[in-house]
């Protein structure tokens, strides 16, 4: 049997590709309909009360939450390796690695808070 060292790059590699697909697929979605298609006139805007009562739904709350959850750690991830690698910091990996996903976490309990606390 073989001692060696179990890693967690499976886990980080797994986050960074969820958050890859919600941040290519629905991220874009939001930006379109509540960046220009509502504020052009180019969709009829729901306005601030249909928008809150949407919010007050649990399912959208979890959906927002699993997309900002999996679009941050996908940003740590895509900034780890950029800067360990593209600009040669591989020295600091674990300092990186700390303060790229501990950020996304930082991100991810202000959005439960957000969607959980905030009414």
């Amino acid at each position: 049997m073989s001692s060696a060292k179990r890693s967690n790059e499976p886990i980080v590699w797994f986050l960074f590709g969820v958050g890859g697909f919600f941040a290519a697929y629905f991220l874009p979605i939001h930006i379109m309909l509540y960046g220009l298609a509502f504020p052009l006139g180019l969709a009829p805007d729901p306005g601030y009360d249909k928008t809150y009562a949407l919010l007050q739904n649990p399912l959208t709350r979890l959906y927002l939450f699993v997309l900002i959850m999996f679009c941050f750690f996908h940003a740590a991830h895509r900034m780890r390796l950029t800067l360990s690698d593209i600009l040669n910091m591989r020295h600091l990996n674990t300092i990186l690695a700390f303060v790229c996903y501990g950020g996304a976490i930082v991100g991810t309990v202000a959005a439960i808070w957000m969607l959980a606390v905030v009414h």
